[in-house]
Parts: C-alpha cells; structure tokens; sequence
C-alpha cells in the first residue's frame, strides 16, 4: 500500500501587501523569549524571538525562527545547542535590549552558563536547553527544531507578551 501524498498545489500570489500581512500576525498574541548560545569562538550570542512553539511531547521538541539576513545566523545554523529563555512580565527591557543593535546585550544582564554553555537568563520564567536537531529554510527565515534536553520553570510567574507590536505584562483587552 502507498501512502505517499499527491503532490502539493501552487499557491495562489498573495492578494495582500507585506504590510497587511505583517499587521494580521500581528493580532496573533504570543509569548516573548530570548534565544541564546555560544558561537564557535566561545562568544555569546543572544535575540528577541516570538516564533517559539511546541512540536512534539515524544521526543520533547520545540521550534523557533531566524530570520535568514540575522548576524547571528552563522552562530545558531553551525552549533550544537542553545536555550530558550521565556521571559517573564517584569522583564520588557531584557526583550528590548536583546531585540536592539550594535550594543553588548549581555552587559550586565545576570546569567549563567546552561548543561551545553549556552547562557540561561536569570528570572527567566521558563528555559529550555536544546539540541539542534534540525533546521528548514522557508521563505525568509530558517526554522529551527530543538530536541530539548533540559527544561525547567518558575511557578507562579506571568509571562510576558506580545500582541499588535507591544509588550503586554498581561492579556491586553
């Protein structure tokens, strides 16, 4: 018996423009993290993501993206491991700061190195240390799969969010 799919259809062109689409996701309320490791000279490296999602309880898999033009690129597409840090409400100005350009975004940020080395931030309310299991390029970004090998949360934290291009502390009405 084959059980292989048809293959897929063509997409129809997008009858919206980059703006609209941006605007529509952005009604999408996610978490924020931050997404760190150590690239091959032993560097921190860090970013502002919220492309993070479950896959798989069984093996415990996770996901993220990187947008393709990121200086980081090189870092996450050719190491081993790196952490996810969720952020916690009262954390907006580590997301801001991780999010900006051309500064040290670890001075003096309080952190510690994870079970692989990558840098786990101190009151973050959940961190999940991964393996890079693997990668897909789509579009303009590439999606990364961590096999996570740790995990552990803060109970009691709220989470910070992000919805319509702000920072929430809690669910914006």
């Amino acid at each position: 018996m084959n059980s292989s799919l048809p293959p897929p259809a063509l997409a129809r062109p997008p009858s919206f423009s980059a703006r609209e689409f941006r605007d529509a996701l952005g009604m999408f309320a996610t978490g924020v993290t931050i997404v760190t490791a150590c690239n091959a000279a032993g560097e921190l490296i860090g970013l502002t993501a919220n492309s993070f999602n479950s896959v798989s309880l069984e093996p415990p898999l996770v996901l993220w993206s990187l947008s393709r033009a990121a200086a980081s690129m090189p870092a996450f597409a050719n190491g081993s491991h790196y952490a996810i840090n969720v952020l916690a409400a009262d954390q907006k100005a580590l997301a801001e700061r991780f999010a900006a350009r051309g500064i040290d975004r670890f001075a003096g940020v309080e952190h510690h190195p994870g079970i692989s080395g990558a840098p786990l931030l101190a009151g973050a309310a959940a961190t999940f240390e991964c393996f890079n299991r693997s990668r897909y390029d789509e579009g303009d970004h590439v999606i990364f799969v961590g096999e996570v090998e740790r995990c552990q949360h803060q109970d009691g934290m709220s989470p910070l969010l992000y919805h319509g291009g702000r920072f929430y502390t809690e669910h914006p009405l």
